[in-house]
């Protein structure tokens, strides 16, 4: 009896160690969808915008993957689970050993682009294509900024076409 006691409680107290990650605001509200070519450019970059209206404002919370509040490696996490129908891993730091390098110069609509804004710290978007990415900033929330501004630009790492 003292056996199955300590066994139940092993099994009941696991369960609470491990945290799931935020669910979205309204259950069911997200659905799969099936993978998306990634080298047709103008049905990822429709996708995309689709995704920005439905995200634009969203609030930058360290950790967050829903619309009360997400950060920028949750964001691309989410779009591209979501809007493309990939699976990538959650982190930047993850995110950045993924897909094949490609030079600024060659950036294609659905690249990753990630920067360098602290020591250790690293930021993640997504390419739209004319300079712009799409990413979850820490200013404004969800947002699609210029890879021209000078913030952006001093600040550019690398490009990762998954």
């Amino acid at each position: 009896m003292k056996i199955v006691l300590i066994l139940f409680s092993v099994v009941f107290l696991s369960g609470c160690l491990s945290l799931p990650p935020q669910a979205p605001e309204k259950p069911g509200v997200y659905k799969q969808v099936h993978a998306v070519n990634l080298s047709n450019s103008l049905l990822v970059k429709q996708l995309l915008l689709d995704q920005h209206a439905e995200w634009k404002g969203t609030p930058y919370k360290l950790g967050g993957l829903n619309k009360k509040g997400i950060d920028c490696s949750g964001f691309i996490f989410m779009t591209f689970k979501l809007k493309l129908g990939l699976a990538i891993p959650r982190s930047t730091e993850l995110q950045v050993k993924e897909g094949i390098e490609v030079s600024k110069d060659q950036l294609r609509t659905g690249d990753l682009v990630f920067f360098k804004t602290g020591l250790s710290v690293r930021h993640v978007g997504v390419y739209l294509g004319d300079s712009k990415f799409l990413h979850a900033s820490k200013r404004v929330g969800v947002t699609i900024s210029s890879l021209k501004n000078s913030y952006w630009s001093s600040h550019y790492w690398v490009s990762k076409r998954m």
